[in-house]
């Protein structure tokens, strides 16, 4: 029987990358187990493979050995077309460097996850509907006054702003964020993390990779990853 409190489940995940004549050993059997409605934070040092795990969890990336499995679905022997849904639909990504289109404004940035999950008939049946969304989210966000904006127009934390809506455009059931306030000072990345303090308090299961142990401590969980391997995973909630 599944246990349907798991949402994800990483067992022995492995990963070497080339560089030059090396080979480098980046994980080295990590096991990883989310619970739905978990707010989880992975730490490490750079290099670690924070991010290479994260990625791989998104199926953005693929394991040499191991298994991710979301719910049912193992990911490691999913078909193209079923990796592109997750994608899509089932995982919002956050990253430090916000990867918005530049020459789209903020409304059609963040709309365009349903854009590009549509045939070009399919976006016409549901085109009025998705601007109302990214428009709703945007106005969540403090960003009723930038729909119009390019990315080069907004400020660090406005552009994480629309990252953050555009992650969420397709009701995503994981959110997956990597390093969300790398790019930006003390003050403004706090006003991130109370995002994030929101988000989670309304349901949404969020995987977090920071090196920065106060940023962690956000979380409801953290796990340490230290030389391929997670090494601890006790550390519960504070009090907010």
């Amino acid at each position: 029987m599944t246990d349907n409190s798991k949402i994800l489940t990483a067992n022995k995940i492995h990963k070497t990358y080339r560089m030059g004549a090396a080979r480098v050993k980046v994980l080295k059997g990590v096991d990883l187990t989310v619970k739905t409605g978990e707010f989880v934070a992975i730490v490490g040092s750079s290099g670690s493979g924070k991010s290479t795990l994260l990625h791989i969890l998104g199926a953005l990336d693929k394991p040499d050995s191991g298994t991710v499995k979301y719910l049912d679905m193992e990911l490691t022997a999913a078909r193209n077309g079923q990796l592109n849904r997750y994608r899509n639909k089932t995982v919002g990504f956050v990253f430090q460097f916000y990867h918005l289109l530049e020459e789209l404004n903020v409304l059609e940035n963040v709309y365009i996850p349903t854009m590009v999950s549509k045939s070009v008939f399919g976006w016409f049946g549901v085109r009025s509907e998705a601007k109302k969304r990214a428009r709703r989210l945007l106005e969540q966000l403090g960003l009723s006054d930038r729909l119009k904006h390019k990315p080069y127009q907004l400020s660090g934390g406005e552009r994480q702003r629309v990252a953050i809506a555009r992650a969420l455009m397709n009701k995503p059931d994981l959110l997956l964020a990597d390093e969300p306030t790398g790019n930006l000072d003390s003050k403004t990345g706090n006003s991130i993390l109370k995002i994030f303090d929101e988000l989670h308090s309304q349901g949404q299961t969020i995987v977090m990779v920071t090196h920065d142990d106060n940023i962690a401590a956000r979380a409801q969980r953290i796990v340490a990853l230290q030389d391929g391997v997670i090494k601890g995973k006790n550390k519960c909630a504070p009090l907010k």
